[in-house]
């Protein structure tokens, strides 16, 4: 744990919050992450991170003890300051904020996956398609030519309805930055979504043309990016680590294996992970062990002959009882065999949010694709993200720069999240 700890030290070895902030702030958004404060007679304070990144939930890791201090009678408010300020850079905090991380993922992939006018890119005018009613009338000014790349006219949330409300087109690459921003939308709230960021931060388009954008996801404002394209380390910091992190389902082989050029890669981003899928990506140190789980994979697949649509998808996702019952004796034992390694928890509780296909295990992904592009096997990796650095700093800045303002220790905007959609119940494994 030493080790994790140190890790995620580094990740929050940022500037802090320029202007002196009230102790009382700092303790209420610590309190509101979690944190509970008692006072004792003692002489030095006393802090009970714990493991949080490993916990279930908020509930699982004060049944653990987690998030606890205990404060002198007698602290005098500089150091009452100083403490508040090293608990907010603590990685314990860091942990209950991705757990809000998650939360807001969850909301922000429901909401896009339940709105049946957001579909993949077909007949459209350029790489993002927003039909009939053009991207003024939904929120969005064009910023490149051929719709490859557009920013927020007015206000982040109302674009962001765009894609909750709206008739949109756009392939996976743009349904992962949506899937990002509107996870910020959650977890900010309408409000504060609109103030913390600019237009140009909530831009949207090719990846290679947001580089040159101020997109907080991806140009000039996605500062210190943290690289674990494996997951080494964040397997290693526990199942809430993951939540919101962005990544790639991509072809191992070359693109001259491919088949189905618009099934090459599957964009997504993580809206859940079992905890034994969490212990298992642990074990393994991350994800290049399920590469090697791909391969075999796709190696058995080879031996199958694939008959009717979505053969491999209906035969190990779906596990269709009727076309089990079509298999020879030989095909039964290698489906078996395929069956034993999709079982690993990481296959089955390892959530993504995938546009068009809305929240699922990713094992469904891996085999969907072998029917898409059956001459290579995939593999996983996720991308450079901000979430545990610069977008955690970002959010924690509005929060405490409004206490400031208002002298009011609460949240900016309802716990409940934004007031712009409705708000869906729990993921499940669809």
């Amino acid at each position: 744990m030493r080790a994790v700890a140190s890790l995620l030290g580094v990740l929050l070895a940022m500037p802090a919050i320029a202007a002196p902030v009230p102790a009382d702030c700092m303790q209420g958004l610590l309190e509101r992450l979690g944190w509970r404060f008692t006072d004792a007679s003692i002489s030095t304070p006393v802090v009970q991170g714990g493991p949080v990144c490993t916990r279930a939930d908020l509930q699982d890791a004060r049944a653990h003890g987690d998030l606890q201090v205990v404060l002198p009678l007698q602290l005098d408010p500089p150091s009452r300051t100083a403490l508040m300020q090293q608990l907010l850079d603590d990685p314990a905090t860091l942990c209950a904020y991705a757990m809000r991380v998650g939360d807001a993922a969850r909301q922000a992939a429901h909401a896009l996956e339940d709105n049946e006018g957001y579909r993949f890119s077909g007949l459209q005018l350029g790489w993002i398609g927003f039909g009939l009613r053009g991207a003024a009338d939904q929120g969005w000014e064009r910023t490149r030519s051929f719709g490859r790349g557009y920013q927020p006219v007015a206000r982040n949330s109302a674009a962001m309805d765009a894609f909750y409300h709206g008739a949109v087109r756009s392939e996976c690459g743009v349904g992962r930055q949506v899937a990002q921003l509107a996870t910020q939308r959650e977890l900010h709230g309408d409000a504060g979504f609109d103030q913390a960021f600019t237009a140009g931060e909530v831009s949207i388009g090719t990846f290679v043309g947001l580089h040159d954008t101020d997109s907080i996801l991806l140009g000039r404002q996605a500062t210190e990016p943290f690289a674990d394209g494996k997951a080494v380390r964040t397997a290693a910091m526990g199942r809430q680590a993951f939540m919101g992190a962005p990544g790639y389902i991509t072809h191992a082989f070359g693109r001259d294996t491919l088949d189905d050029l618009n099934n090459q890669a599957e964009n997504f981003i993580v809206v859940d992970v079992g905890a034994e899928a969490a212990e298992a990506l642990r074990v393994h140190g991350g994800l290049g062990w399920y590469d090697e789980r791909n391969q075999a994979l796709w190696a058995l697949s080879g031996q199958i002959p694939r008959r009717g649509v979505r053969f491999f998808e209906r035969l190990l996702a779906e596990r269709d009882p009727s076309l089990r019952a079509s298999l020879t004796a030989d095909e039964a034992a290698l489906v078996a065999r395929m069956d034993a390694l999709l079982d690993d928890p990481f296959y089955r509780q390892f959530l993504i949010f995938v546009h068009p296909r809305g929240i699922k295990p990713i094992g469904f992904h891996i085999a969907r694709l072998l029917d898409r592009n059956p001459r290579t096997p995939f593999t996983v990796e996720l991308t450079m993200h901000t979430l545990h650095t610069s977008l955690y700093r970002r959010w924690q800045q509005a929060q405490l720069r409004h206490c400031a303002v208002t002298g009011m220790p609460g949240s900016l905007t309802s716990d409940s999240g934004s007031q712009g959609a409705p708000r869906p119940g729990p993921p499940t494994q669809r």
